[in-house]
């Protein structure tokens, strides 16, 4: 038996604005899209144009308050091929929330408080 990773979940408030945040932030692009006939629910799947693992932003029609995320101990993390560059655009954009210098990474943090850790590529 053998399993392979498929994705990962998280709930967002307002889903316009974490489309347009995860396009920004990571290039990441809708790659499938799921709504009810009752519209009570609408399932996006990002995805990153090169791996097959999908990000569901999952946004509820009937959820106003922002979601309580706990000690946000848990994260999404990218590797990106242009550490510098990265770091920059997401200094721009204002969203970086916590850095580590002695690992060599940073994180940024979506519309919704949720962490993104931002990984430079093993250099070969």
């Amino acid at each position: 038996m053998k399993f392979t990773f498929d994705h990962n979940n998280i709930n967002v408030l307002d889903l316009e604005k974490s489309l347009a945040f995860y396009k920004e932030a990571l290039g990441l692009v809708e790659v499938r899209r799921y709504e009810p006939e009752d519209k009570s629910f609408i399932l996006v799947y990002l995805g990153d144009g090169t791996t097959n693992h999908k990000l569901e932003l999952t946004w509820l029609r009937d959820r106003k308050e922002p979601y309580d995320l706990g000690d946000n101990e848990f994260h999404i993390a990218l590797v990106v091929d242009d550490f510098e560059a990265a770091y920059e655009h997401h200094k721009k954009m204002g969203c970086i929330c916590y850095e580590n210098k002695d690992m060599g990474i940073y994180f940024i943090n979506d519309p919704d408080d949720y962490w993104i850790e931002i990984v430079p590529a093993k250099k070969k």
